[in-house]
């Protein structure tokens, strides 16, 4: 533990504190990264020593990029990063938040104009150790606090992936590597010899409620180097070779710097370190250790970084559970649990929770006592949050974790200045983010959309390239209050690791829309299937990429060509269809697409009435649900090809809905569901504008529903298509007007005969009235059906009956409780008292003898409104208007 020198061997001299104290050698600081203890006790001993320079462990090729933290619009938390030239995804991040002790050294040079210099192991050595030992990237430990200690012995050891950090352990990076030997964090060794069970709250005691101005600045960093000396002397290195190469290039550089600045040299590292560098060593032997290295080019820039990023304990992470209280705790310059419990009361009465000024006393007052009763000198974090969960939280867990969220942990985001390196696509990114004001944050927010908007529709694509891109800054959600096509909702949260997705994603090009145009292009040829294309050709639509969407529709062209599967095609078709709305909301033409969209649907007109025989049960619903998939896609796909035809006994309307309020459009499942399309898109447009040129169909492909009407006959007919199947077809042509009532029902009668197979028959009625199709409401108001279904189901052997059974419990569970109680009070009365719900016989609670004028005319302005007719009619056309309305009330 002596502070000597190597002798004529160009060792480190004198080094350690005690040694400086005699003016024989560099001063060395063993921290704790992220301990704002450690970086008050930093800055007091740089203040107390004056060195002339001051060197920090990290990587060297960050030097250039020191001053940039005297930015003012540089805010911690900040990260170095260091990436591979020729493999961007190969990267290593070196957090920085403004109560680590490096970030406290590196503002302490600027401002005192000293050099500082990073004197860890090159990031070209770090980034390439991982490549040549077939490892995803460099391994990094960013859990450890000060460096680690192996619990298995040197030589079980020695076989483990150990990696390289800045600041001792605390380089993270994209894929850590898989550690084998268990190790032990030297911080819980101490505390468990001082007597504690938790390193935090020993680390705490000893030096985060240490004051700086008490006694010999040095005396901290003097115990800490002592510890680590015994650790190390009981339980060595662990035959780490990469620790021994690290800790040999830090001490090659502060010879270096010992030759040129003499003894005035300061050093932070981890305190880990501080043994080794301490130790005698030759150089030749120090060179000796970094001979042969592997290396590649890399970069390196300051990217932004957030608190709930440091509280993570892998991937991208620093491993600090309580950034949040950290950062308070460096900040606060005096009374800080007095401030910290003030800012816990704001917080909650944000949140609308009653909290006054007696709450924020008492809790304090609590905390206090606590710790005395613990046997702390201050109150830590423990004791302030059992003082907020019993005072202002009543006992309850539900706000303590909002506090813990928001202010324990935190949403700080931090950022960097423009003069900082950046790759050109985060260049062309952030000129995108300040254009159209989208600023990153690190609390997730929704954000709304209006499309008819062009700030808002700008924003649309940038979001959507980058998701093609792989960066994931955006997430869509569901939109709230409105079902129009011009609306989008997103869920928003920049991440520290999205900037190594964009340093990857610029092997694509310069701009976010040349990278995108580009990767979508690679991602059409290498697309392993039809459907891939057509999502391909959604996204290029939604990010409007015109120089991808040629190349793209010519892949989907000759892939629909090629491939025979009809289950592919008609799964195909939905997505194809469904960016066929875009044309006119975002105002991209969709000409080519309708083309390859109606050849597709001929093919599956073709096609999918012999796939549809000899079927198993699963194959059959999954072919259902393709078919449903296709009806709902035909009926839009129509829309486009003759928007002047109206369908079969809807005179005025379009798809059983008024031309001026809503169209019909595929819904989430697949099925034709008529959504309301708010009148600023009328239906007539919802598709197709008026200035799309030439996006509707050739007069070849026209009369779709009439053909797909023609498949479906078929189906409905043949015997050797499954029952579900031919179930389906039947209730989708009586819902389109092409199948009378009567014809239903006596379709339905055969299949319930008593010569056809139970299971058959409930697979029929399952394909007729299942899939929350509107099939209970059929039933309810079809007293023919509802009999012909009741019947059969009385008569059905009871052998046979445990084999419906499931069946039927599946097709009538997706009714509504409502529609399932109707029909149960209904069958209840038994035949010949049914009638219709609406005329049903009196006496049963819900149902009334007659039809209810007073309360059907009321439903009458709230229909008016949500169809957008004009109150300012005349009143004849109002007249008859309400009398249709009635209709649909009653």
């Amino acid at each position: 533990m002596d502070g000597g020198g190597v002798s004529g061997s160009g060792g480190v001299t004198g080094v350690g504190v005690r040694g400086r104290e005699a003016g024989a050698g560099p001063l060395l600081l063993g921290v704790r990264h992220h301990g704002p203890g450690s970086a008050r006790s930093v800055r007091a001993a740089l203040d107390a020593a004056r060195p002339r320079v001051v060197l920090i462990e990290g990587p060297p090729e960050a030097d250039a990029l020191i001053p940039l933290a005297a930015e003012e619009d540089m805010r911690p938390p900040v990260a170095l990063l260091a990436h591979a030239v020729d493999e961007p995804g190969r990267s290593a991040f070196w957090p920085l938040a403004e109560f680590s002790p490096e970030w406290v050294a590196i503002r302490w040079a600027l401002d005192h104009e000293v050099p500082a210099r990073f004197i860890d192991l090159p990031a070209t050595h770090t980034l390439a150790w991982g490549r040549d030992d077939g490892d995803e990237g460099p391994a990094g430990r960013p859990d450890d606090p000060v460096g680690e200690i192996p619990e298995t012995s040197p030589s079980e050891a020695a076989s483990e992936t150990h990696g390289t950090g800045p600041s001792g352990e605390d380089a993270v990076e994209d894929e850590p590597a898989v550690h084998v030997a268990v190790r032990v964090d030297p911080l819980g060794v101490l505390a468990e010899a001082a007597g504690y069970d938790d390193p935090e709250r020993w680390w705490e005691d000893v030096v985060e409620h240490r004051g700086t101005g008490q006694g010999d600045v040095f005396e901290p960093f003097t115990v800490l180097e002592e510890a680590m000396g015994v650790l190390r002397e009981t339980y060595g290195t662990g035959g780490h070779d990469r620790d021994l190469v690290r800790e040999a290039y830090m001490r090659l550089q502060v010879r270096a710097a010992q030759r040129e600045f003499g003894e005035d040299v300061a050093v932070v590292c981890g305190a880990w370190h501080v043994p080794a560098l301490r130790r005698k060593s030759t150089v030749a032997a120090d060179k000796a250790l970094l001979k042969g290295l592997p290396k590649v080019k890399a970069d390196m820039t300051w990217v932004p970084w957030t608190y709930r990023r440091l509280s993570r304990h892998s991937g991208y992470g620093a491993g600090i559970d309580s950034p949040g209280w950290y950062g308070h705790l460096f900040g606060a310059p005096d009374r800080p649990v007095e401030r910290w419990l003030t800012k816990v009361a704001g917080l909650l009465r944000d949140e609308d929770r009653i909290v006054s000024s007696a709450h924020v006393i008492e809790a304090v007052r609590l905390a206090e006592t606590l710790a005395a009763m613990r046997g702390r000198p201050l109150p830590g974090l423990s004791e302030t949050t059992d003082a907020v969960r019993a005072v202002m939280c009543e006992g309850s867990d539900v706000p303590l974790a909002l506090v813990h969220d928001r202010l324990v942990v935190g949403d700080v985001l931090g950022e960097v200045p423009q003069a900082a390196p950046a790759v050109p696509l985060q260049r062309d990114l952030d000129r995108v983010q300040r254009r159209l004001r989208l600023k990153p944050e690190a609390l997730e927010r929704e954000l709304e959309l209006d499309l008819r908007k062009e700030n808002d529709a700008e924003r649309s694509r940038l979001l959507h390239r980058l998701r093609l891109l792989g960066v994931a800054w955006g997430e869509p959600a569901a939109s709230r209050g409105s079902t129009g096509t011009f609306r989008e909702t997103w869920r928003l949260r920049w991440e520290p690791e999205l900037s190594v997705r964009v340093a990857e994603a610029g092997v694509w090009g310069t701009t976010v829309l040349a990278a995108a145009t580009a990767k979508a292009e690679a991602d059409a040829v290498s697309a392993s299937g039809l459907a891939d294309v057509t999502a391909l050709a959604e996204r290029c639509l939604l990010a409007d990429l015109p120089d991808a969407l040629p190349t793209v529709m010519q892949i989907l062209a000759d892939r629909a060509a090629l491939d025979a599967d009809v289950g592919h095609l008609a799964q195909a078709l939905p997505a194809l269809v469904r960016s066929l709305r875009y044309g006119d909301v975002r105002g991209t033409g969709t000409g080519a697409l309708t083309e390859v969209a109606a050849g597709l649907a001929e093919r599956v007109f073709v096609g999918l009435p012999p796939a549809c025989a000899a079927l198993d049960a699963e194959a059959a619903e999954e072919m259902r649900r393709h078919v449903d998939a296709v009806h709902g896609a035909v009926g839009l796909l129509s829309e486009v090809a003759d928007p002047e035809q109206d369908p079969p006994g809807a005179s005025g309307q379009r798809d059983g809905v008024p031309s001026g309020g809503s169209a019909t459009v595929p819904g989430k499942d697949g099925q034709g569901t008529a959504t309301a399309v708010p009148e600023q898109v009328p239906a007539a447009t919802a598709v197709s504008g008026p200035d799309d040129g030439g996006d509707a169909l050739a007069p070849a492909h026209r009369g779709l529903r009439g053909r797909w009407q023609a498949v479906l006959k078929v189906l409905s007919r043949r015997d050797t298509v499954p029952g579900v199947i031919r179930g389906r077809a039947v209730r989708l042509l009586l819902d389109d007007g092409e199948l009378a009532q009567d014809e239903a029902a006596r379709l339905m009668g055969l299949v319930l005969s008593p010569g056809t197979a139970p299971g058959d028959a409930a697979a029929w009625i399952e394909g007729f009235v299942g899939g929350g199709s509107g099939g209970g409401m059929l039933l309810v108001h079809d007293e023919r059906l509802l009999g012909l279904v009741d019947a059969w189901l009385t008569g059905v052997p009871a052998e046979a009956f445990t084999d419906v059974l499931p069946l039927l419990r599946r097709t009538f569970s997706a009714y509504e409780p409502g529609v399932r109680r109707t029909l149960g009070e209904l069958v209840r009365r038994g035949p010949g008292r049914r009638g219709s719900a609406a005329g049903a016989g009196a006496g049963i609670p819900g149902f009334g003898a007659d039809l209810d004028g007073d309360r059907a005319d009321a439903v009458l302005p709230v229909l008016r409104l949500l169809l957008g007719l004009d109150d300012d009619r005349d009143d004849d056309a109002t007249n008859a208007d309400d009398n249709d309305l009635a209709g649909v009330a009653g």
